[in-house]
């Protein structure tokens, strides 16, 4: 595979990307967070050639969950977010658009495999480390115990010269002696140690489970046990520590006495806990991240019957203006200044606002009125945001979309609802910005199918999904076939047959549009010639391919229409290029300049939807065309009889005009017989409609059977 923008590496790097960003905060890694994605990168790609293989191999998803914790992502939670990732990512980043619902189904059993593989690897070396440990203490407990029964010197000599703290105590509790390391972790005096008893070193943070276990090794139920445990000094501070506790017993094996051994951890615990810190929120703004959000969201999804949750979205209007104008020190003080105002409107309880990245922010409510609070919520956003902010002496106003989600827990998850709350924010930002909008899922579900079938595009045409359906044009004179215009079609998997409006504004939003169009005139100019070849009355028959705006302004327009006309064998004068009034009227000359060429080499260049843009009729002297196709609103008003009088007068003007300029008119959506008579008698050259045939197969051309072509 190769790296090609936005091919399948490129595509397989993105999804370790997004999986390294949601795993490393919980890793105990001592990698940084790009060295753990290089770590990911061949797990993802095992992932994805397991997800399309042509059968299922678990072993592979085990081994992936597994390779989980070589990596040190030994908690839980890393497993659980790995498995989100696979859920939401791996089919979109590395399906290759096949079949979604076998690969979803391949995605679950993939997920299910994974964590069979992290468990028994992680009970492995749970297993291993207890041993250790169980080992360790073991041969401390013996250490101590066979000074203390050799003599009293060398009791002394391991006691004190012991790198870690050490205290003996009955089985009552009272503390008989401790060593010098653990008075120095105490950093009091041995007097003040000694004389406290071990029950009185309870802490709030205690977990339930250190005390009934003290109780069963005072008892002579068990031999030792460890724990983490927090003690409080003498001076108030907290000391964590590492503790083992074992049972000395006599040379009769009785109970005696029970043995410490105490390891201070507090250090790494607050280099832990600063960067579990660092990790969960955002370094310039000191919000929380992405990654604490997540976990809140969840948490907020995840909750008893009853509860609800209200979720804003916001993205500031404009921003990148700012930020490229006075530069990104002054864009990073304004998302500081406006993160202080965010902050100040969610103090209720419940309440969080989070940074996503950018100048893209989140505030989450929870409760059980939510629906009132989220709507507070996002006006009391609104209204922080219309002070100005002063940044370098300028007043700078900042104005911001919302997209607000808002309903029931346990029915969506964090993904999906984040999904939502994004798509609403850019239905905000689309209506102008400075304003906020409810979840609508109706557009939720467009906007969705929309980028799913955005990134199914380009598979699509080189899987051959696209095909060509022909409309007959018919002389409204004698009722002759006189051409046909190509219409493509998407034979979708999932969707079935999709129209042009369907994927066409797709398709010239991500410049797919140009590769498409031309494959759609090469296979109407081959079929063009085909009917010559077949049909010896064909040889005046025209084909009519739409051209988009976007194929106007590529600069390969003339030599591959050319090069397409050639390879096949067609004279110019049967190809017609339409193209949309919008796009040509008010065009400059470098943009007519093509069209130019094309119709000096015999091309006819058809005016589409005329009349339903702003048209400059004056401007019709200088376009290279030679046909105006008139637009099927103007037809309508003849399905009726009579007909609407004021359409005849438009469209016998529209004539008039037309033919003084020597252009042929072609009339859009004929439905009738009338409105065919009427067309005929105001003159019109040439129409199309479904009164003659839908569009269908090129054999359906020569097998119609036209009306008014034996009357």
């Amino acid at each position: 595979m190769t790296a090609e923008p936005d091919g399948p590496e490129d595509r397989l790097r993105r999804f370790a990307t997004i999986w390294s960003r949601a795993v490393y905060p919980v890793t105990s890694t001592s990698l940084t967070r790009p060295e753990f994605e290089l770590q990911l990168v061949p797990l993802a790609r095992r992932l994805s050639d397991a997800l399309r293989a042509r059968v299922f191999e678990a072993a592979e998803g085990q081994a992936v969950g597994a390779a989980l914790i070589t990596a040190h992502c030994t908690d839980p939670e890393a497993l659980s977010r790995s498995l989100d990732c696979v859920d939401a990512y791996l089919v979109l980043y590395c399906g290759d658009d096949g079949p979604q619902e076998a690969l979803r189904t391949r995605s679950a059993r993939l997920q299910h495999a994974m964590a069979a593989g992290f468990a028994k690897a992680l009970r492995e070396r749970t297993l291993s480390e207890q041993e250790a440990i169980s080992r360790a203490a073991l041969n401390a407990r013996s250490a101590v115990a066979e000074a203390l029964h050799a003599s009293e010197a060398r009791f002394r000599a391991v006691f004190e010269g012991a790198a870690i703290g050490i205290g003996i105590a009955d089985l009552d509790g009272n503390i008989l002696q401790v060593n010098g390391a653990l008075l120095r972790m105490f950093g009091g005096s041995e007097q003040s140690v000694r004389g406290r008893r071990v029950q009185e070193w309870t802490h709030p943070d205690d977990a339930p489970q250190v005390w009934r276990l003290y109780e069963e090794l005072v008892r002579g139920d068990r031999e030792h046990y460890h724990v983490e445990k927090a003690f409080y000094r003498p001076d108030g501070t907290v000391l964590w520590t590492n503790l083992t506790v074992s049972l000395l017993r006599d040379a009769d094996g009785q109970p005696q006495y029970q043995l410490a051994l105490m390891e201070d951890t507090t250090e790494r615990r607050l280099l832990n806990l600063r960067l579990r810190y660092e990790a969960t929120h955002d370094a310039l703004t000191g919000l929380p991240n992405r990654t604490l959000f997540f976990e809140r969201l969840d948490k907020a999804l995840s909750a008893s019957e009853g509860q609800r949750f209200g979720l804003c979205y916001l993205d500031l209007d404009g921003f990148k203006t700012i930020n490229d104008s006075l530069g990104h020190a002054a864009g990073d003080r304004l998302l500081v200044e406006v993160a202080d105002r965010l902050q100040s409107c969610a103090t209720a309880p419940g309440e969080m606002v989070a940074r996503l990245g950018g100048d893209e922010f989140v505030a989450l409510t929870t409760g059980t009125d939510t629906e009132r609070e989220v709507d507070e919520l996002a006006g009391r956003i609104m209204n922080a945001l219309v002070t100005p902010i002063s940044i370098d002496g300028r007043e700078l106003t900042v104005r911001g979309s919302i997209g607000i989600v808002e309903g029931p827990a346990g029915e969506r998850g964090p993904a999906e609802v984040l999904r939502s709350a994004d798509i609403t924010m850019y239905r905000a930002k689309s209506a102008g910005g400075n304003r906020f909008e409810l979840a609508d899922p109706e557009a939720d579900a467009r906007a969705i199918t929309r980028h799913g079938l955005t990134t199914q595009l380009p598979a699509a045409l080189d899987r051959g999904e696209f095909f060509i359906e022909y409309q007959p044009l018919v002389h409204l004179g004698d009722g002759s076939v006189r051409g046909a215009e190509a219409l493509v079609r998407w034979l979708h998997p999932q969707h079935g047959v999709l129209g042009p409006d369907r994927f066409i504004p797709l398709a010239e939003h991500t410049g797919l549009i140009v590769p498409l169009g031309r494959w759609v005139l090469e296979q109407s100019v081959r079929q063009a010639r085909e009917w010559q070849e077949r049909h010896t009355d064909a040889g005046s028959l025209r084909i009519n391919v739409n051209l988009s705006p976007c194929q106007l302004s590529h600069p390969g327009l003339v030599q591959d229409t050319v090069d397409i006309l050639e390879r096949a064998g067609l004279g110019a004068e049967a190809l017609c290029l339409e193209v949309t009034e919008s796009a040509l009227i008010g065009a400059d000359d470098d943009l007519l300049k093509p069209l130019r060429r094309l119709a000096e080499m015999g091309v006819d260049i058809a005016l589409d939807d005329f009349g339903t843009g702003y048209s400059n009729l004056a401007n019709l002297r200088r376009l290279p065309v030679s046909i105006l196709k008139l637009d099927r609103s103007f037809t309508q008003g003849m399905q009726q009889f009579p007909a609407d009088p004021v359409d005849l007068k438009i469209v016998e003007g529209i004539v008039s005009l037309a033919h003084s300029l020597d252009l042929a008119v072609t009339v859009e959506g004929v439905e009738t017989g009338a409105q065919a008579e009427q067309l005929r008698i105001l003159g019109c050259d040439t129409a199309q409609g479904w009164y003659y045939a839908r569009p269908g197969p090129p054999e359906r051309l020569h097998e119609l059977a036209l009306v008014d072509a034996t009357a």
